[in-house]
């Protein structure tokens, strides 16, 4: 039975509640001054802090979580019985009968490899015990009511008891062979009677999980998993969510064919889901890591312009000089500030980069080293990018379509790499132009209408069609129409030369990388920022500097727009209002990477 049906709970019951009522008592007060009664509350508890307070604990809930998570939830109503007895002399509170323990693992032993491992190497020794996995949501199931726990009572002693369905097997219920009293004298009852309105129903969806691609080797197969969440867990994450899931690994079989051989499924039944979006877990800045950059804007206050050098030159260090593209790259990642105008609509914050070019001039670096700087970043091909595998693709899964995210709506938050953009066909390309602009896309497909957040940056590499002729436009001579054109920040054109002098800078540049013993090539990689700095340097001032564009700034802006607009001749695709906002956001993006740098000194920009 559980703790809200008797009076007196078992002595365990009432340790675990102990427990809760020192070190959780103002959730519990939280929950008790709650006005809904058929709610299911959380209530969280750190897995740490079990740890010490009850090591043997602890461990019993890591190795059997399905047993001792139930006797969890009945102390923590006990215990918020507890609480709303002492409440009812003064404030008062009503009693609630669905409290569940959500543990959370974070800082605790159990975010160790055996423990925290990958979706692809989750294996059989995982099963039954207390596992976190780390991953993307690419399904988003519908929100479902099932039967859950049933009360019966045994005909021969009336003893009451409940009993669980087995979500392995369907959410398919079996009774006890004999009757589960512990009583000194067991009445060993085979007939029980199902208790009219005992069935207690509980919120039920299933998600889909894939591990991060930036974690998988060359060639691997990013892996996936269903994860059941139920009661205060459903819809609170979305396709394209970064997620941290706790829970028990279970299979899941059919029940309904006889004397055949079923294949098991894996499957995770959640006990806690935290959405880490927000976290941004994957970067971590130390406090002497800001005093460092704090530093470094003092060492250049009165040069700013060398300051902002010396951080373009840990971008693509591989690739020789294309200062200019370097820059391009760090003002995508960091982007400007976004808006919202006078009547409601928001202008993207986010900046787009396209670089067209010859081939062997280096767009699939920078393409690549600008997918490592950021903390979240999906990577695709042209052909290998269909307008399903951008924005999202419609899936039936035991009778019910589900949308499943495709590549823009993974990289919400970070950066989404198309390496030749050329090779995509006209309709697939297409699809992507409300994603770029308004930052979302809408969808309408078998039944399905809804709109996703795809809050990401677009960053594509293209090859020229045939010799690129600077007499003609860029419409033509990458043969991306005008509308799709408009909507990048920054089109750059990289043309092999063939300059003999360039040649011998490039060669001799190449060849010293290759041979590490030269006492000089090894003084200026020491100079270079090593990558996981550059990593926390951008996601540092994108999160904390916000900079707004100076009256000086805004006169040097407009009149570069005016002039663009009378002389726009070929690139007439180009010079639309959209580039006026890709002014304003690169200026912003230029005071981030200093931000002691006035916007003055980078008008040679524009």
């Amino acid at each position: 039975m559980t703790s809200h049906e008797i009076d007196d709970p078992p002595p365990q019951i009432k340790s675990l509640a102990a427990f809760l009522l020192r070190l959780y008592s103002d959730q519990l007060h939280s929950i008790a001054l709650s006005p809904d009664s058929k709610l299911h509350y959380p209530l969280y508890v750190d897995f740490a802090e079990l740890m010490d307070d009850d090591p043997p604990l602890a461990q019993s809930v890591f190795s059997q979580p399905a047993e001792h998570l139930r006797f969890f939830d009945d102390a923590a109503v006990w215990a918020h019985k507890i609480v709303l007895g002492d409440l009812k002399g003064c404030r008062g509170g009503i009693e609630k009968k669905f409290i569940h323990v959500r543990i959370n693992v974070a800082g605790s032993p159990l975010e160790c490899p055996e423990t925290f491992p990958r979706i692809g190497r989750v294996r059989v020794k995982h099963r039954g015990i207390l596992l976190t996995l780390k991953g993307t949501v690419i399904r988003s199931g519908a929100i479902k009511m099932y039967e859950g726990e049933r009360w019966y009572m045994c005909q021969k002693c009336k003893h009451k008891f409940l009993v669980y369905p087995e979500l392995e097997a369907r959410n398919s219920i079996s009774l006890p062979s004999f009757c589960p009293s512990q009583r000194s004298k067991p009445c060993e009852g085979t007939k029980f009677k199902e208790l009219e309105d005992s069935i207690i129903r509980h919120d039920y969806q299933e998600i889909k999980i894939q591990e991060n691609t930036q974690v998988l080797g060359v060639g691997a197969i990013p892996r996936s998993i269903p994860v059941i969440l139920k009661d205060d867990l459903v819809d609170v994450v979305k396709a394209g969510d970064d997620v941290i899931v706790t829970g028990i690994l279970t299979a899941k079989w059919s029940p309904d064919f006889k004397d055949v051989r079923c294949d098991l499924d894996p499957v995770l039944i959640a006990n806690n889901l935290r959405r880490t979006n927000e976290l941004k877990s994957d970067i971590d800045i130390p406090d002497d890591v800001i005093m460092k950059f704090k530093q470094f804007w003092l060492d250049f206050k009165d040069t700013p312009l060398k300051g902002r050098n010396a951080i373009l030159q840990g971008i693509c260090p591989q690739v020789f000089g294309l200062f200019t593209v370097k820059l391009a790259v760090a003002l995508t990642l960091i982007g400007g500030v976004q808006h919202v105008d006078d009547s409601g609509t928001k202008v993207r914050g986010e900046s787009h980069l396209l670089l067209v070019g010859d081939p062997g001039t280096g767009k699939s670096q920078f393409l690549k080293f600008a997918a490592k700087l950021s903390n979240r970043s999906v990577i695709t091909t042209g052909l290998g990018s269909t307008s399903a595998g951008l924005t999202v693709t419609a899936v039936k899964d035991g009778g019910e379509w589900m949308l499943e995210a495709g590549a823009l709506v993974l990289a919400d938050g970070g950066i989404c790499c198309i390496d030749e953009f050329d090779s995509m066909r006209e309709h697939d390309r297409s699809t992507i132009h409300e994603a770029m602009e308004q930052q979302t896309i809408s969808v309408a497909k078998a039944g399905l209408v809804t709109t996703l957040s795809t809050r990401t940056i677009v960053f594509g590499a293209t090859n020229p069609k045939g010799n690129y002729d600077p007499d003609q436009s860029l419409s033509v001579n990458t043969t991306l129409s005008g509308p799709l054109l408009s909507r990048f920040d920054i089109v750059l054109v990289l043309l092999d030369t063939k300059n003999p002098e360039w040649d011998v800078v490039v060669s001799s540049h190449i060849l010293a990388q290759s041979e590490s013993d030269k006492g000089k090539h090894d003084d200026d990689i020491a100079n270079i920022w090593p990558l996981p700095m550059l990593q926390r340097y951008i996601h540092f001032v994108k999160g904390y500097f916000r900079p707004t564009l100076t009256k000086e700034a805004e006169k040097v802006i407009s009149s570069y727009y005016q002039l663009q607009r009378k002389s726009a001749t070929q690139n007439a695709a180009r010079t639309t209002v959209r580039m006026l906002e890709s002014l304003i956001r690169l200026a912003q993006g230029v005071q981030t990477i200093l931000p002691n740098t006035s916007l003055e000194c980078e008008k040679h920009i524009f």
